[in-house]
């Protein structure tokens, strides 16, 4: 377990030499795709901050996910070494790495933050007010974009059951506008600062 946490607190202070894929004190990162990704692993996942590479870990609180069944922003708390009061921050993909690690036949996580300090002071707090802004502002964008496609979760056994090539046509145009209402709550929440 001393291995583990070594390797960690040294990943903290050398972002460069993971963006190499170099070897960390005999824990292998990479950034290669792993076909699928354990939720449980992700949120178990350490996050460091390149405006301060010094701090100690923050951890991830929620997956935010859209109409899309995709991935759209981690939430996460920060520690109080990372400057930003132990606030829950809105870190949207654009911002984030994930970065795994292989160590005896194991996977595990840590997300590196590509922000630097005016960046995270203007990233989005986390309360309600704004996850209830959050999710009519999506809302409108899937329906602006989407052309009234509707939300994969309520699409995905229906998607199944349609039969012919009609119904195929038509399952191409609901994907084709789920993925553009997709990137418009992407642009949404990539665009959204603490000011709004």
């Amino acid at each position: 377990m001393t291995h583990r946490s070594f390797a960690r607190t040294v990943l903290a202070t050398s972002i460069g030499l993971l963006v190499g894929g170099l070897t960390v004190a005999g824990a292998h990162a990479q950034f290669d795709p792993q076909g699928l990704y354990s939720n449980r692993a992700i949120l178990d996942a350490e996050v460091y901050f390149e405006a301060a590479p010094d701090s100690q870990p923050s951890e991830i609180v929620d997956i935010l996910l859209g109409d899309d069944m995709q991935v759209h922003a981690l939430i996460i708390r920060t520690h109080e070494d990372v400057g930003q009061d132990g606030d829950y921050l809105v870190i949207t993909n654009d911002h984030y790495r994930l970065v795994n690690h292989e160590e005896d036949g194991d996977t595990t996580h840590d997300v590196l933050v590509d922000a630097n300090e005016d960046a995270l002071g203007a990233m989005p707090r986390y309360d309600q007010d704004w996850w209830d802004m959050a999710r009519q502002r999506a809302r409108d964008a899937w329906h602006t974009a989407g052309e009234g496609a509707e939300s994969a979760w309520h699409q995905t056994r229906e998607g199944a059951d349609r039969i012919g090539e009609g119904a195929e046509s038509a399952w191409e145009r609901t994907q084709e506008g789920a993925e553009r209402a997709g990137r418009a709550v992407s642009d949404l929440l990539n665009n959204w600062t603490n000011n709004d």
